[in-house]
């Protein structure tokens, strides 16, 4: 896969070592000669020296071939303008954007960029949901946050021990895709019954997530 990477960042660094491990095709463009020079060092990607939002170094660094341009400058603008040029000008079939101000996110996604994503919204959401739920031991949100993967262990006071799925009665936005059960994977069906120490993997929307929670470890929000 031919990617695009916009900026200059130790993420930036760390992604595209692990993007160049895997067989990908990385081309970075940065606007700092000095960190251009360092990155050509550190990696083994294409640097390019320029703006990102530059038609003409977009197109040194081969965005009419590219698969993914990927914009991760601490510039929202700048990050919202490569990605609208790499889609009209160039074609590029898949963008992706960093966006510094959580507030700036619709704004992407309304004018076209293909996933614009908030780490300070993700982090924050992180903190809220973990200091919410003592019981769960991992949770991360995908879809821009519209969806949980949440991973919940059962203990002896959790009001799903005992139960099948189907007596849980969950609401229609959480499923239990799979319990992990000593070293077994099981793929859940309505009749399986929980048991203390199972651990849950939920898939749920965010507005349904309290609620199902409770339902089935008995948690009170803090």
């Amino acid at each position: 896969m031919r990617i695009v990477i916009i900026g200059g960042s130790k993420t930036v660094y760390f992604i595209t070592r692990q993007l160049v491990e895997r067989g990908n095709h990385v081309t970075i463009i940065n606007r700092d000669l000095a960190r251009s020079r360092e990155l050509s060092q550190a990696t083994k990607a294409t640097v390019v020296f320029g703006e990102g939002t530059d038609v003409n170094r977009l197109e040194e660094a081969g965005a009419r071939r590219a698969d993914v341009v990927l914009a991760l400058t601490s510039h929202d603008q700048d990050n919202l303008i490569a990605c609208q040029v790499a889609q009209k000008l160039f074609g590029v079939p898949r963008t992706l954007a960093l966006v510094n101000d959580p507030e700036n996110e619709e704004v992407f996604t309304r004018l076209g960029v293909g996933i614009a994503f908030s780490a300070t919204r993700v982090i924050a959401s992180l903190i809220e949901q973990q200091a919410s739920f003592e019981d769960i031991t991992a949770l991360m949100p995908v879809a821009d946050g519209r969806i949980n993967i949440t991973d919940v262990r059962l203990d002896a006071n959790s009001p799903a021990v005992g139960k099948s799925l189907i007596e849980l009665e969950l609401s229609g936005g959480t499923l239990i895709a799979a319990i992990l059960r000593d070293d077994e994977v099981l793929v859940p069906r309505g009749q399986t019954r929980l048991m203390v120490d199972d651990h849950l993997i939920l898939i749920s929307q965010p507005e349904n997530q309290e609620d199902d929670l409770r339902t089935i470890c008995g948690i009170e929000p803090r």
